[in-house]
């Protein structure tokens, strides 16, 4: 690996990069700064911007160098930014190699034709290949008859076969953690305990017993006994 360059992944297109510092006042006189600060993994710091930048020349000074450059292609404020990756032969003549887009300062490297291409073949195989195995599940074969096609079992066994397996409502994690927050809120709030009823007699009961008692110790009158004459 040569010095001073960034280790690249291997497929490029699935990285991203940016710098919440520079976001908010990015505009096109410092978005070539921007693209060359150290931790963006596209920039190649074996440059002629990283030379011309060391040495304090005009940015011009690139169409007089040969080697790679990178060159700010498109602006649209205050959103877009297309910068391109290139290796200059004269100052008339340079191949394009990959261009960056930056949507709300974010950096992306643009695919290429070759990959889009192959990601539309990728796509279409898929959808031909699904199609296939959903018709082919439909496809009945007897020895007297022959082929013949029913769709509404087939169709229902597809739909069994793509039912999603209900996930659990909650882990073991949760309910323990939820149990852990419920006993901490019981402790630090009490549930307060309700007073005992007391049982009130009624006086109407009390006049009964008092009169019941009376009863039973009056005792009843003399028997007056007949006067003789």
């Amino acid at each position: 690996m040569i010095p001073g360059r960034l280790s690249m992944p291997e497929n490029p297109l699935g990285l991203s990069w940016h710098d919440s510092a520079w976001i908010p006042m990015l505009n096109p006189s410092n978005i070539m700064d921007y693209f060359s600060e150290r931790s963006n993994p596209f920039y190649d710091r074996t440059c002629n911007n990283e030379i011309v930048k060391m040495q304090r020349l005009n940015p011009d000074q690139l169409t007089n160098m040969t080697g790679l450059e990178y060159i700010l292609l498109h602006v649209q404020e205050p959103i877009l930014y297309v910068i391109r990756k290139q290796h200059r032969h004269s100052p008339t003549q340079a191949t394009p190699l990959a261009d960056y887009y930056i949507i709300a300062g974010v950096v992306y490297q643009a695919p290429d034709l070759a990959s889009v291409v192959n990601s539309r073949l990728l796509s279409a195989v898929h959808h031909i290949q699904s199609a296939f195995e959903e018709a082919s599940s439909c496809s009945r074969y007897h020895p007297s008859k022959g082929y013949s096609w029913d769709f509404k079992n087939g169709k229902t066994a597809t739909a069994q076969k793509e039912t999603p397996v209900r996930e659990e409502p909650s882990t073991l994690f949760q309910r323990q953690r939820v149990d852990m927050l419920l006993g901490e809120l019981t402790r630090k709030y009490p549930i307060p305990i309700p007073k005992p009823i007391q049982t009130v007699i009624e006086p109407s009961i009390q006049i009964k017993q008092e009169s019941q008692s009376e009863k039973k110790d009056m005792k009843p009158p003399p028997e007056r006994k007949p006067r003789l004459n």
